[in-house]
């Protein structure tokens, strides 16, 4: 064992892959620790083989509840996240923590509505492109109800919110999306597509035009069913992923399957 929270310092790290500054120092999330039991963000530092966790920030509910993914630096050593509740609509919202001298200044860069056909409920963490654009995924709304692919883009010291996709169905996805060398995204969604068990999806720029593809439509029998992980790339462009449910298992449901598509 690395480290173990005690509360304050975090409880409760969900869909979460801790990530490093050039420094060595980790971060991520817990949904429910901190001073407020809203969520936090935490910091662990290395020193004398040991690692010591600190809060940086803490959620109470106004600026965000319930942040369940990882958190995404910049070359500056800011960090970048989403809660899936909270916030002025209690839609969930996107900030960033800036690193100041010894301290983390909190600022909130989106503020999500609480119903269609208004995107909502971020699941999903957040990646940036090479002009420092942030892309990221809600679980529900959007025209279609069903989750949307969102993005915020720097502009005059705000951000401009925009939705690149709306999915239909009952939830979208619930993961943080990929991006190929050429800008590309790819996704997953929980219980969209075809047969409502989910889909594997492609949206490929096109010079600021985003055109979207679904890639598979899961059965929930042998192909998995309601895949909620992220999805991975490889260097010849193959796409791997997981899913939750299905399979030849005999499991309740399935065991769920490890899937691959290629191009």
């Amino acid at each position: 064992m690395s480290y173990s929270f005690s509360g304050p310092d975090g409880n409760g790290p969900e869909f979460v892959d801790p990530v490093f500054d050039s420094a060595g120092n980790m971060y991520g999330s817990t949904y429910e620790g901190g001073a407020n039991y809203s969520g936090n963000v935490f910091q662990l530092t290395h020193s004398n083989g040991q690692w010591t966790g600190t809060s940086i920030h803490d959620f109470n509910g106004s600026d965000g509840y319930l942040p369940y993914s990882s958190v995404t630096p910049d070359a500056q050593g800011n960090v970048y996240g989403t809660t899936w509740m909270g916030g002025p609509n209690n839609g969930g919202t996107v900030y960033r923590l800036t690193h100041s001298g010894s301290g983390w200044t909190y600022s909130m860069l989106y503020a999500f509505q609480s119903s269609s056909p208004d995107p909502y409920f971020p699941v999903g963490g957040l990646v940036f492109d090479q002009a420092g654009d942030l892309y990221g995924t809600t679980q529900s709304g959007g025209t279609g109800g069903g989750g949307t692919v969102f993005e915020l883009s720097p502009s005059g010291g705000g951000w401009n919110f925009s939705v690149l996709y709306s999915f239909t169905g009952q939830n979208g996805p619930l993961n943080t999306l990929a991006m190929d060398a050429a800008g590309n995204l790819y996704g997953a969604t929980y219980a969209d597509g075809a047969f409502g068990h989910g889909t594997v999806f492609k949206l490929t720029n096109n010079n600021g035009s985003w055109s979207y593809t679904d890639l598979h439509d899961f059965t929930n029998g042998s192909d998995g069913g309601n895949p909620i992980g992220s999805v991975s790339l490889d260097a010849s462009g193959n796409l791997y992923g997981t899913a939750s449910q299905g399979g030849i298992g005999q499991c309740s449901g399935g065991c769920g399957v490890v899937w691959e598509i290629t191009p």
